[in-house]
């Protein structure tokens, strides 16, 4: 699946979107360049899943939790100041990847052997002109 996100306005019609066709899906790794708007996405997601938390990128606290309108937890998952795969499994991945909570990854490049098989992968491209593109198996 494609989804185009022409500006920030189209955010949240993408996030529904993503949602509704990996309905029953809870893990996700989102891949892109730095700057194509992987946290931006993620916040957008936590919206439409009733997040009443501020959504804020977690590179320096490695993991945030947010809470939903209902009770839910949300995890938002940031790798990108990891230097190994030991610091990995120091954070406590597993109990992430094995709950029934949405958990939201940026950089999985170093846990790729250690995600699901059923781990949604979400590539997100820039196009020259700004747009973003999100395509999902």
């Amino acid at each position: 699946m494609k989804i185009l996100i022409k500006d920030k306005r189209y955010l949240s019609a993408a996030a529904r979107k993503l949602l509704k066709h990996t309905a029953k899906n809870r893990l996700f790794a989102f891949y892109g360049s730095m700057g194509s708007g992987k946290t931006t996405i993620i916040k957008a997601i936590c919206k439409e899943l009733g997040a009443v938390d501020l959504v804020s990128s977690p590179t320096f606290t490695l993991v945030n939790e947010y809470r939903t309108t209902n009770g839910d937890i949300l995890y938002h998952i940031d790798f990108y100041r990891i230097k190994n795969r030991n610091e990995v499994f120091d954070s406590g991945i597993e109990e992430y990847l094995s709950g029934a909570s949405y958990c939201f990854i940026e950089w999985p490049e170093l846990v790729e052997g250690v995600l699901p098989a059923e781990t949604i992968i979400v590539k997100i491209t820039v196009t020259k002109d700004g747009q973003r593109i999100l395509e999902t198996p």
